[in-house]
């Protein structure tokens, strides 16, 4: 066993998890995750309970009264704050302190390589972050004791979601951590980063065009579509991708026997493969609705239709970035269509940011759409007459609407019993017994 360097990864795992829970930052990212998701959960709940109680029926509430929008959503939005905020603190003290303490040194001097030393301390704080996340697990607990309604795939795909952004901050402040020479440059640089790409988003939000599409694969962008049940493998492919590539520039540079030229020149392949390969992943274009509501979907009988329709579609909005009919267009009916017709185009003419100085040009506001070498204009955005002018175009009949396929939600007039004493008194009671615990035998 020792042949193949499994004895000395199982005493590595050892010695990193000891780090850890000797290590403050996780006993403070664990104390604060339970007041953290009580708050989201709490206020999530109530509103969800005020609104089933004053507008909510049995029938016809459509998405509004859907858990993942309604619960799910809001409540794990505290993992993506505990992500941005403390998780890079407890990475970079596990992979900057053996560098401080000299402990790197005598690692060394066991037959492993980089990678399986940066692999064993990524192993372990993804075992911490799981840990930090039983407070979300309280939550769904407490949910189904209030007699909610759960569906598994749409749940599972909001953890899945969180899981791939913590990945991704433990990778990139493993790297901060391994490039820089002190703890507090590798702080400064992930937040930088982790900050810089909700920049992105803003900049996107103002400017569009390649703005838009690269800030669609940012940390943010990438948690709002799983916390909207929507599965991307384009997006899954590329943040493994970024991890990888993280863990990677953590191991170049903990090589401290090799000269800083040489690190340099492979971390430049490394970032010239990983360009490459990110870009292959862009034009991978399979996903998958887990949504219980198919919020990401056109309805069955549309989707069977559209399936029909072979030729190019070429869409032209004459629709400003913080146009609000723009994002109607692009997230109500423009974004269902890139998951059913494989060939669709579109751009976006404006002359401004803001289009309010454009309402008076005769063209602003008109979306043209070019299918079979015909072209029709509409103004409208809503995913209804989206539709009926691609069927106009297509010459295809619109299917007849079925009622019984319609989402009826699920309302619940339940305020959240307990939750507090469980977030607020419980789950800080327990880390503060168990670090004491640990203090305790330690010394």
């Amino acid at each position: 066993m020792a042949i193949f360097g499994v004895k000395p990864f199982v005493w590595l795992l050892k010695k990193e998890t000891r780090e850890l829970v000797a290590a403050r930052a996780w006993w403070v990212l664990l104390f604060a995750m339970g007041p953290l998701v009580g708050v989201t959960f709490i206020s999530a709940v109530r509103t969800y309970a005020e609104a089933s109680g004053l507008n909510g029926t049995t029938a016809g509430v459509g998405e509004a009264f859907s858990p993942l929008i309604g619960v799910w959503a809001p409540t794990f939005s505290a993992c993506e704050v505990a992500a941005v905020f403390l998780l890079p603190f407890v990475a970079i003290r596990l992979v900057a302190g053996d560098r401080q303490s000299g402990a790197l040194k005598i690692e060394m001097q066991h037959p492993m390589s980089a990678f399986t030393r940066i692999g064993a301390k990524a192993i372990v704080l993804f075992a911490g972050w799981i840990v930090a996340s039983l407070a979300t697990f309280a939550a769904v607990l407490l949910w189904k004791s209030y007699g909610g309604s759960i569906y598994a795939p749409e749940l599972a795909t909001v953890v899945f979601g969180h899981v791939l952004n913590a990945g991704l901050t433990i990778a990139i402040a493993a790297a901060a951590a391994a490039v820089t020479e002190h703890p507090s440059t590798a702080a400064i640089v992930t937040l930088s980063v982790t900050v810089g790409t909700w920049i992105l988003n803003f900049i996107a939000a103002a400017q569009g065009g390649v703005w838009e599409r690269a800030a669609g694969y940012t940390p943010p962008a990438m948690v709002a579509g799983f916390q909207h049940g929507l599965v991307r493998l384009d997006v899954v492919l590329i943040a493994a991708v970024f991890m990888a590539a993280g863990l990677a520039l953590a191991a170049v540079w903990l090589r401290l026997g090799i000269s800083v030229r040489r690190r340099a020149h492979e971390s430049i392949a490394l970032g010239a493969l990983t360009s490459a390969t990110v870009f292959a992943c862009t034009f991978v274009t399979a996903s998958w609705d887990t949504s219980e509501s198919r919020a990401n979907s056109f309805p069955e009988a549309d989707e069977q239709v559209l399936t029909q329709i072979r030729a190019p579609l070429h869409i032209e909005a004459h629709l400003a970035p913080e146009d609000p009919r723009r994002a109607d267009l692009e997230h109500k009916a423009i974004a269902k269509l890139r998951r059913v017709l494989p060939k669709v185009q579109v751009q976006y003419v404006s002359a401004t940011s803001i289009g309010l100085f454009e309402q008076t040009s005769p063209h602003y506001g008109e979306v043209w759409y070019e299918l079979g070498g015909k072209r029709e204009m509409s103004r409208v955005t809503t995913a209804e007459g989206v539709l009926e002018t691609i069927y106009a175009l297509a010459g295809v009949a619109p299917p007849q609407e079925q009622d019984e396929a319609l989402f009826r939600g699920h309302p619940l007039a339940v305020p959240p019993k307990g939750a507090a004493t469980v977030f607020y008194g419980i789950w800080p009671a327990l880390v503060v017994a168990g670090a004491f615990l640990v203090r305790r035998r330690q010394g």
